[in-house]
C-alpha cells in the first residue's frame, strides 16, 4: 500500500515521559470507526472485503481511520521491540507479601446473597450432609434444565454426565474412607472450550478445529485441577476462536447472562462466567488474551483473575497467541480464586517441559485481621472517567470506601498513550492468532467459521511484520512508562469494564457480530493485563440501573498476586452484604433450582 501516505506520531522516548498528574499528555479517547455489522450486512460486507483488490483497499481505510498507521504502524520510536513479556524478579518482587498459609477467609458471611463456595462443598461433604455423587445428579439436572426451553442459557459446548458421574463416585468413596485428596476434591469445575480436557473435544468454539487438532491428554491446568480431586463438569461455550467480546457463537449460540438472559454474557470466556454466576460450580478455567477472562466476570457479576504472564503453565492450551494470553480463573469469591490459583500454578513449566525461573511464591493469610497498611492505588483521572457514568460512580464510590476504610491512600498519575496501546495490542494479538491457526485454516474451507470470525481474520490477516515489530516497540515502550507508574504506587485502579452488559441482538445470533465501538468500551480498561503480562484482577462492586453487574479491577506489578489478592478481598468485604441473587441461579448444594 506504499501509493498511500500515512504519517506517524513522533513518541519522545520512555525516559522522558512524565506519569505524575500534572502531566501534559494528552488523553485520546477510542474513537472507532467502523460499522456494527450483523445478519445479512455482515455477509454483504464479507463478500466485499474477501475480494482481493477491493477488500485490501477496503482494509486499508479501516486501519487508517481507526490510527493504527498513525499511532503504530508509522510512529517514531526509540525503544527496541520486546517480543514477549517476561518480567525479571530481582528487584520486582511481589510486594507486601504476607506469610505463607493455607487458611482462607471463613464462609460465614452475613449477606443475602453469596455464591457456594469451595470451602462450603468440602464442609458438606466431610460432614455427610451431602456427597459429591448427590452433587454431580443436580449438576446434571440443572445442566439439562439450563439447556431447555425458549430461553436455553448456552453454558456449554458439550458436558458429559457419564464421566461427571464417575469421577464424582471415585470421590465420594474417598470421602467415605475418610481420605479426600485436598478441600478440592469432589468440587465442580468449569473448563473453556480453548483447553485441552478429557475427554471432551477442543473446538475453540468452531465447528471444524477438532477435526484437524486432535486433544491428546488434559492440559496442564486441567491436570493439575483433577489431581486434587476436582469433578470437570463441562466445556464452556465461547466467543469462536477468541476473536469477539460479545460471546455470540453462531454455531452454539450466545451464553446468556445469569443477571438478565436476554444481555449477553460478554467473551471470550463468557461460558466459565456465566457458569459461576449461575451457581453450577464456584470455579471455572477461562483464557485472557485481551481481557477475555475479566470482561465476563464483570458482566456476569463475579471474580476474575489473570496472573503474571508465566505464573500458570499454558500447555495444553489451543495457541490463539503465544505472547499476550493467559489462563485465568473465574470465581465466585477472591477465596475461591486463590485456592484454585495455589493449586495450578505449582511447579510451573515451560511449554516445552522444562522448568522455569520465577519468584517464589507467596499466599497471603486472608483469614488474618492484620491488613496490608501503606497501599497505594493509582487513578489515572480522564482514563479511569472514560467510561459510562453510572460505572464511573460506582467505581469511583467503591474506592473512595476502599481507602476511607482502610486508609490507604489514592495516588493521581497519567498512563500516556492508552489508546496506542490497545492498538498496538490488536495489532500483537491479530498477527499471532493468524500466523497460529494458519496451519489449521489451510486444512478446511473458510465456509466453516462464522461470518464475524471470517471478517475479523480478514483483517487480522492484513497485519505485516513491519507492523508487528512496531506494536513490540511499542510494548517495550509502555513496558517501562508502567515501571514509572509503580515507582509512585503500588497498583492501578480502573473500571473493569467501560459499559455493562448490553441486550442479545436479533440480526446476531446466525452470523456473529462486529462491533468495534462496543468492544472497545469492554476492553478499553484491560489491554495492560495483557500487552505487558501484568497481573490484574476484578471484584463486583455494584449494578447499574437495570440490575446489571459492575466490576472495579486492580492492575499490579509482576509477581504481586499476593497484593491484589489481598486487596481484592478487601473490598469483596466491604461489598458482599450488597450481592445480588443473578435471575438465573442455581442451588446445587441445596439441590433447588431457581
Amino acid at each position: 500500500m506504499g501509493l498511500f501516505k500515512a504519517d506517524g506520531v513522533v513518541y519522545k522516548p520512555a525516559e522522558e515521559v512524565d506519569v505524575g498528574p500534572d502531566s501534559h499528555a494528552i488523553y485520546l479517547q477510542a474513537n472507532v470507526k467502523a460499522p456494527r455489522l450483523a445478519g445479512l450486512l455482515l455477509k454483504i460486507c464479507l463478500w466485499f472485503m474477501e475480494l482481493r483488490v477491493l477488500g485490501t483497499f477496503i482494509v486499508y481505510i479501516l486501519k487508517r481511520n481507526n490510527l493504527i498507521y498513525k499511532l503504530v504502524s508509522n510512529a517514531e520510536m526509540v525503544e527496541s521491540p520486546l517480543y514477549v513479556p517476561l518480567h525479571s524478579f530481582e528487584v520486582q518482587v511481589a510486594i507486601n507479601c504476607l506469610p505463607t498459609s493455607s487458611e482462607t477467609v471463613s464462609s460465614d458471611w452475613q449477606s443475602s446473597f453469596r455464591h457456594w463456595t469451595i470451602t462450603d462443598y468440602c464442609n458438606a461433604y466431610s460432614s455427610g450432609e451431602t456427597t459429591p455423587s448427590m452433587v454431580a445428579e443436580s449438576i446434571i439436572s440443572a445442566i439439562k434444565h439450563s439447556s431447555a426451553g425458549p430461553s436455553d442459557m448456552k453454558f456449554f459446548i458439550d458436558s458429559n454426565s457419564k464421566d461427571i458421574l464417575i469421577h464424582a463416585a471415585e470421590s465420594t468413596s474417598r470421602y467415605q474412607r475418610g481420605k479426600p485428596l485436598s478441600a478440592l476434591d469432589g468440587v465442580p469445575v468449569a473448563v473453556k472450550d480453548e483447553i485441552d480436557c478429557n475427554p471432551y473435544l477442543t473446538t475453540g468454539g468452531t465447528k471444524w478445529l477438532h477435526k484437524v487438532r486432535h486433544c491428546k491428554a488434559d492440559a496442564c491446568c486441567v491436570n493439575r485441577l483433577r489431581s486434587c480431586g476436582a469433578i470437570v463438569i463441562g466445556k464452556t461455550n465461547m466467543h469462536e476462536l477468541g476473536v469477539g467480546t460479545s460471546g455470540i457463537n453462531p454455531h452454539y449460540g450466545v451464553t446468556r447472562n445469569p443477571y438478565d438472559a436476554g444481555k449477553i454474557s460478554g467473551g471470550s470466556s463468557g461460558g466459565s462466567a456465566a457458569v459461576v454466576a449461575a451457581g453450577l460450580c464456584p470455579v471455572a478455567l477461562g483464557v485472557d488474551g485481551g481481557g477475555s477472562v475479566r470482561m465476563p466476570a464483570a458482566l456476569c457479576g463475579v471474580v476474575g483473575f489473570k496472573p503474571t504472564f508465566g505464573r500458570i503453565p499454558h500447555s495444553g492450551v489451543l495457541p490463539l497467541n503465544w505472547t499476550v494470553g493467559m489462563v485465568g480463573i473465574l470465581a465466585g469469591t477472591i477465596e475461591d480464586a486463590f485456592i484454585v490459583y495455589a493449586a495450578i500454578i505449582n511447579g510451573q513449566l515451560s511449554s516445552d517441559g522444562r522448568p522455569i525461573l520465577q519468584p517464589k511464591v507467596y499466599f497471603p493469610l486472608l483469614k488474618s485481621t492484620n491488613r496490608i497498611s501503606g497501599i497505594r492505588l493509582a487513578r489515572s483521572a480522564e482514563w479511569f472517567s472514560d467510561c459510562r457514568a453510572d460505572v464511573r460512580i460506582c467505581c469511583s464510590n467503591a474506592l473512595d470506601q476502599l481507602c476511607k476504610n482502610y486508609d490507604w491512600q489514592k495516588v493521581e498519575v497519567t498512563v500516556p498513550d492508552i489508546e496506542a496501546m490497545r492498538l498496538a495490542h490488536y495489532v500483537t494479538i491479530a498477527s499471532e492468532c493468524t500466523t497460529s491457526l494458519n496451519s489449521y485454516l489451510e486444512k478446511v474451507d473458510r465456509s466453516e467459521l462464522g461470518c464475524d470470525a471470517r471478517l475479523a481474520f480478514r483483517v487480522y490477516s492484513s497485519m505485516s511484520a513491519k507492523e508487528y515489530l512496531q506494536a513490540q516497540k511499542f510494548r517495550n515502550r509502555q513496558m517501562q512508562i508502567h515501571k514509572e507508574v509503580f515507582k509512585r504506587a503500588d497498583v492501578i485502579v480502573t473500571p473493569t469494564t467501560g459499559i455493562t452488559a448490553y441486550s442479545i441482538p436479533n440480526d446476531a445470533l446466525k452470523t456473529g457480530e462486529l462491533d468495534y465501538i462496543k468492544g472497545a468500551a469492554l476492553v478499553r480498561f484491560q489491554i495492560a493485563g495483557n500487552f505487558l503480562g501484568l497481573p490484574a484482577i476484578t471484584i463486583p462492586v455494584g449494578y447499574d440501573e437495570t440490575g446489571m453487574p459492575i466490576g472495579l479491577q486492580f492492575i499490579g506489578r509482576p509477581w504481586s498476586e499476593p497484593t491484589l489478592i489481598h486487596l481484592a478481598c478487601a473490598m469483596q468485604a466491604l461489598r458482599i452484604s450488597e450481592y445480588r441473587k443473578p435471575q438465573v441461579y442455581y442451588d446445587i448444594l441445596r439441590n433447588d433450582d431457581v
